[in-house]
């Protein structure tokens, strides 16, 4: 998929081919009429799909803005063709970056029964019982993209974690890892080249990994934080893929979005699990791609 593009449709002929494909995958096995594909809300909504290299389009999905901070998700479509090809994740990924980018808090949807995994694995929690569409059955669905809490709040977690990772991770003080940015959603940690050097004058490996490793624990702290949780975090299992050598301004960057797995059990004395991804910068520019797997285990009675 590398030479697809997303972006909404601009022509009448994408935009007849986007609703057509909506209605093709959503109404048309139904028997429902064209133009039963469309609602009140599309003047105001955002629309992408993503297209071939050829022109075709592949998927579709639409954004619109709820009251009280959230927004939902609604008509994602995948040609059949190109189903099980991971068209529809990104789509849905970049649906959820234009709901940060428009300061919402949450992301909500309606998912056919027979589409729960696929959502479950984008990191959404089933929320209730939608009604029915054609006798389809269908559960509301939402993900959090912002942390609850005010800036003030935000900034203070951040303190809080930089001294725990200075007293408690001693090699956090020698790669003199620091938070560059937290704005609810995005963490973004930085530790200068210089101390985290190797023969080849980029970015020890080691480093590389510890950086995207301390940044991945650092997000689920400030989810803990902002959930009134406590626990002991430690990495369960991880990989990392290195796509380039990081030669300048090293930046890890962790998204709420990329963190997949419920914590609230962890009140009930349960231990819990967090898929979190973490990407590496090299002065801007993609370098490397960490996967970890957390698990927080309950605090020690009478502990914090």
């Amino acid at each position: 998929m590398r030479h697809w593009q997303l972006r909404s449709p601009q022509t009448p002929e994408e935009w007849q081919g986007y609703y057509q494909l909506r209605w093709q995958v959503l109404r048309a096995p139904w028997q429902q009429p064209p133009g039963s594909e469309r609602d009140e809300l599309e003047a105001q909504a955002y629309h992408l799909m993503l297209m071939t290299a050829e022109g075709k389009i592949a998927a579709v999905g639409r954004l619109h803005q709820l009251e009280q901070g959230g927004a939902q998700i609604r008509y994602m479509a995948v040609a059949e063709e190109y189903q099980g090809k991971g068209a529809g994740s990104k789509v849905l990924a970049a649906l959820e970056m234009q709901a940060v980018q428009w300061g919402c808090s949450y992301i909500s949807l309606n998912a056919r029964d027979t589409a729960l995994q696929f959502y479950q694995r984008q990191g959404y929690l089933q929320a209730g019982a939608a009604p029915q569409l054609y006798g389809i059955a269908h559960v509301v669905m939402q993900k959090r993209i912002r942390l609850a809490g005010t800036a003030q709040q935000h900034q203070l977690w951040c303190k809080q974690l930089a001294d725990t990772w200075q007293r408690t991770i001693p090699l956090s003080q020698y790669m003199q890892l620091a938070i560059s940015n937290f704005d609810g959603n995005e963490l973004c940690c930085e530790a200068p080249l210089a101390p985290n050097i190797n023969l080849h004058q980029t970015m020890f490996a080691g480093s590389i990994y510890a950086l995207a490793t301390l940044t991945g624990w650092g997000m689920l702290y400030l989810q803990l934080q902002a959930l009134g949780l406590h626990g002991d975090q430690v990495l369960a299992d991880a990989s990392i893929n290195y796509r380039k050598p990081v030669a300048a301004e090293p930046q890890a960057r962790c998204a709420l979005q990329h963190c997949s797995g419920a914590l609230t059990a962890l009140a009930e004395g349960r231990k819990v699990v967090q898929q979190i991804k973490v990407q590496i910068f090299s002065a801007g520019e993609l370098a490397a791609e960490f996967n970890g797997r957390y698990a927080v285990l309950p605090a020690h009675r009478g502990a914090r």
